[in-house]
C-alpha cells in the first residue's frame, strides 16, 4: 500500500534529494494522516459515548490531536520548501523541525488533559457497558495505527524527515494506548471489574511520554548535534579522494533542515605545490561536493611538509609520544621553526571532550616533557582543541 501511494501521488519519487519531491512525500503523509485520524476519532468517540468509557473517549481525542498534528506537519513541510532569500540565506528547512516540535507539544497537552480526566474517573468511577462490536472496531483501529506507524517510518527514513518519524513514533504510542483501552473493556466484560480510570491513566502517561520523546528528537538538530560518523567519513573520504589532497581534519557540519547542510573542513595540501594549483583543486572539490553530496562545503587549505625528512621524522616522534599517552589523541598542522640550538615544534593537539582545562594543561606539559626526553633540542608550542573525530 505504501509503495502504491508513493508511486501514484509522488512524481519522480526516486529523486529524494529534490526539495519538490520531499514536499510531495510530506503532502501524501499529511493527507493520509488527516483522513485516517478523523475517521478513527469519529468511530472511537461514538463507541466511547455508547459504552460510557473515558479510556475510549480519551483515545478518540488523542486521534483528533493526531489529525491536527498531521495538518501541522503538512503545513510545516510545505513552508520548509521555500527557497533561500535575503533574510534566510540557507533556506527555510528548519521550519520542519519547528513543526515537529509543535506536534510534540500538542501530544503532551492532550496527554496531560487525559491524565487529569483519568484521575477523576479513578476516584469517581462510572458504570461501563460491554459491547463486542466496540472491541472489534478498536482492534481495527490498532491495525490502522500500526500501518500508519510503518507508513510514516518508511517515508521518514526514505527522505530523512523528522516530522514523519515523529508521527510514526506517535502512532506506535497510539497502538499501545488503544490496546490498553481494549484490555479495560475485556476485563469489565469478563470479570465485571472497572479498571477504565486506571487504563485511562496509563494511556495518558504513554501519550505524554511519546510527546516528550518527539520533542527531544526534534530539539536535538535545532540545538546542534554531533555529526553522524558515517556522514563524517563520507565527507572526509570525498575530499581526500582528490589528487593533491593528502589529508583532512576539523570537519564541522551545520544542519539547516533535511538535505540543507553546509560544512567546513581543513584540507591538507603539499607545501611544495604552487598555491594556485592547490587552490584550483580545492575549488573543484567545493563545486563537486555541492553537486554530488548536496552540501555547501567551505575548505581551508593547510600546507603540509612532505619532502623534508627532518620534519617527517619529528612529526612521527610527536605522534608516537601523543599516542603513548592516550590512544584517542591526534595531532595536525605540524610544522617546525629551527634555530641554532633549538627546534620549535608547533602543532594542534586534538583531545576528547571529557578532557577538562586542567587536564589539557597537564597533557601539554607531559607531551613537551616526553618529546624533550627523546630530543632535548625540541620545544613544543601546542594548541589543544576538542573536535569531533572518527577513526581513520
Amino acid at each position: 500500500m505504501t509503495d502504491f501511494l508513493v508511486k501514484t501521488f509522488v512524481k519522480d519519487y526516486e529523486n529524494i534529494e529534490s526539495t519538490q519531491v520531499r514536499t510531495r512525500y510530506g503532502l501524501v503523509s499529511g493527507v493520509v494522516g488527516i483522513c485516517c485520524n478523523l475517521v478513527l476519532f469519529t468511530a472511537k468517540l461514538l463507541i466511547g459515548i455508547l459504552i460510557n468509557s473515558i479510556s475510549v473517549m480519551a483515545d478518540a481525542f488523542n486521534n483528533l490531536s493526531d489529525a491536527a498534528s498531521s495538518i501541522i506537519g503538512f503545513v510545516g513541510v510545505k513552508m520548509a520548501e521555500k527557497p533561500a532569500d535575503e533574510d534566510h540565506p540557507f533556506g527555510h528547512g528548519r521550519i520542519e523541525y519547528i513543526a515537529a516540535f509543535i506536534v510534540a507539544f500538542l501530544v503532551i497537552q492532550v496527554g496531560f488533559s487525559l491524565f487529569k480526566t483519568a484521575i477523576g474517573k479513578i476516584f469517581h468511577p462510572e458504570e461501563l457497558s460491554f459491547n463486542l462490536l466496540s472491541v472489534g472496531i478498536l482492534l481495527l483501529s490498532v491495525c490502522v495505527k500500526l500501518w500508519m506507524a510503518l507508513f510514516n517510518k518508511k517515508l521518514g527514513k526514505r527522505i530523512n524527515s523528522t516530522v514523519m518519524l515523529a508521527t510514526s513514533a506517535d502512532s506506535l504510542g497510539d497502538v499501545c494506548a488503544t490496546s490498553a483501552t481494549i484490555l479495560s473493556i475485556l476485563v469489565f466484560g469478563i470479570f465485571h471489574v472497572n479498571i477504565d480510570g486506571l487504563v485511562g491513566l496509563v494511556v495518558s502517561v504513554l501519550v505524554m511520554i511519546a510527546g516528550v520523546n518527539i520533542a527531544k528528537d526534534t530539539l536535538t538538530p535545532l540545538i546542534g548535534e554531533a555529526i553522524d560518523p558515517k556522514i563524517y567519513r563520507k565527507i572526509s573520504d570525498f575530499v581526500e579522494q582528490y589528487d593533491g589532497i593528502i589529508g583532512s581534519h576539523d570537519l564541522i557540519v551545520h544542519d539547516y533542515g533535511p538535505n540543507r547542510s553546509m560544512a567546513s573542513i581543513h584540507a591538507e595540501v603539499p607545501s611544495d605545490v604552487d598555491i594556485e594549483v592547490s587552490h584550483e583543486i580545492v575549488d573543484r572539490v567545493e563545486r563537486d561536493a555541492k553537486r554530488e553530496l548536496g552540501i555547501f562545503l567551505v575548505i581551508h587549505m593547510d600546507p603540509v611538509e612532505t619532502g623534508n625528512e627532518q620534519v617527517m621524522t619529528l612529526r612521527e616522534m610527536a605522534f608516537d609520544v601523543v599516542k603513548g599517552l592516550d590512544d584517542r589523541l591526534s595531532l595536525h598542522d605540524f610544522r617546525i621553526v629551527e634555530g641554532t640550538k633549538r627546534i620549535n615544534l608547533i602543532f594542534d593537539l586534538v583531545v576528547p571532550r571529557d578532557y577538562t582545562k586542567q587536564m589539557q594543561d597537564a597533557l601539554k606539559q607531559q607531551v613537551s616533557q616526553r618529546i624533550r626526553e627523546r630530543d632535548e633540542r625540541c620545544y613544543c608550542v601546542i594548541t589543544t582543541e576538542c573536535t569531533f573525530q572518527v577513526e581513520k
